[in-house]
């Protein structure tokens, strides 16, 4: 069994396990804003403010545990993520406050971020010859893994109530990541060596010396400017439709027949997690930076049909799918490059500093609201994200590479 865990693809699985468990803290939260507000007349915006503070307690802490993990290994850190999981769904099915609301989603965010930074940095350790095709397998979890649950956890809102289904599905979550987490271990040398054709680093940067170069900050500016679109949508999928009168509208496709939301929300999981191990593998073989200017591009044009035809709701099925797909690439191919231009010695925590640009972008979650009642439609805040796509296109293929390929000829 031993011999068994120190194989770096049963390691991989283990990551992808754990992040699957913790899929639904983010992309399940919009089956639960309306709900919550019917119950409790917070209002929408003070309700996302749970959102925010979510992801902000995610990511922001990822570079310190992330040390933790490159210092003591990942067991420990997944385990305490675990325990956090459960303990915030259990506080949120509780909640009859927004500060207690607040809270739960706070140690939430914490224990999510101490399972992602935790295998993700795990998963690029052991496979430097694969790093975007390790790092998009693992992420996928995270976009893939509440395709499972969307459908489970909207029939328990509606027949059990959503506190039925904050209790159920958090205890369950956070107990299977605790018995995973036990699995999992570090390499204790580079697996294999990395191919020639992947531009990469000669020696390993510290996290002193990763921020201070102005490779990282590219990088930081295009993940917040990709990720702020992809979480606008995330958050506000269920108004949209709403807004778009198409939520419970039945839509037949593959020969399944589903509310257009219901639908949308289970599709377009599959298509973000699919996108993320799809992309890492092609970056492997034509280059992180060309993959980020298809992949963004992609994303332009995904928002940009999704805002002229999103109010048909095959469409907006549809649509919703090809624009999760367009961005979930953003989760394999940023900590890949990371680690390819900085080393793999620190690859969790500078993994970690670059993933914060993902709770800088949340903060701009809630401008979403007011943008629409000033306006009275979507039309402006999908503008906005086409706009943030193509820079990060531009950004990308026209900046990043030439730095890239300089600063790796200085080392």
């Amino acid at each position: 069994m031993t011999g068994f865990l120190h194989n770096r693809w049963a390691q991989l699985f283990v990551g992808i396990v754990c992040m699957v468990m913790i899929s639904s803290l983010q992309h399940g939260w919009t089956l639960f804003v309306h709900p919550i507000n019917e119950k409790h007349a917070w209002g929408r915006a003070a309700i996302q403010v749970a959102f925010t503070v979510f992801i902000l307690s995610e990511t922001w802490l990822v570079p310190f545990e992330g040390w933790v993990v490159d210092r003591f290994g990942p067991r420990p850190v997944a385990l305490a993520g675990g325990a956090l999981v459960a303990i915030a769904w259990s506080l949120n099915s509780v909640a009859d406050s927004l500060p207690l609301l607040y809270l739960g989603a706070a140690l939430g965010g914490i224990g999510a971020g101490c399972v992602y930074g935790t295998c993700l940095g795990n998963a690029l350790k052991w496979f430097p010859d694969r790093r975007g095709l390790a790092a998009g397998l693992t992420v996928a979890g995270y976009g893939i893994g509440s395709a499972f649950t969307i459908i489970p956890m909207h029939h328990t809102i509606e027949h059990h109530g959503y506190e039925a289904a904050f209790l159920w599905f958090g205890l369950g979550q956070g107990a299977m990541i605790c018995l995973a987490s036990l699995a999992l271990r570090k390499p204790e040398a580079e697996v294999l060596a990395i191919p020639e054709r992947l531009p990469h680093a000669v020696h390993d940067h510290t996290p002193g010396e990763v921020l201070r170069s102005p490779l990282f900050w590219i990088l930081f500016a295009m993940s917040l400017l990709v990720t702020a679109a992809g979480l606008t949508f995330t958050a506000n999928l269920a108004g949209i439709a709403r807004s778009f009168g198409v939520a419970d509208v039945p839509v037949t496709l593959i020969g399944f027949t589903l509310p257009a939301l219901t639908f949308a929300l289970t599709l377009d999981r599959l298509a973000n997690g699919i996108a993320r191990p799809l992309c890492g593998w092609l970056s492997d073989y034509i280059g992180r930076e060309n993959t980020m200017f298809f992949a963004f591009t992609l994303g332009a044009l995904s928002i940009l049909a999704f805002a002229r035809w999103g109010n048909e709701p095959a469409m907006f099925v549809l649509l919703v799918c090809l624009v999760f797909f367009a961005w979930g690439e953003v989760a394999s191919l940023f900590p890949a490059t990371c680690t390819d231009y900085f080393g793999s010695g620190y690859a969790t925590t500078n993994a970690g500093m670059l993933h914060t640009a993902k709770g800088f972008a949340a903060m701009l979650v809630p401008l979403a609201d007011p943008v629409v009642r000033a306006t009275g439609d979507w039309q402006l805040v999908f503008a906005i994200a086409v706009g943030a796509n193509a820079v990060a296109a531009f950004l990308g293929i026209a900046v990043l590479r030439p730095m890239r390929a300089a600063w790796l000829r200085r080392e």
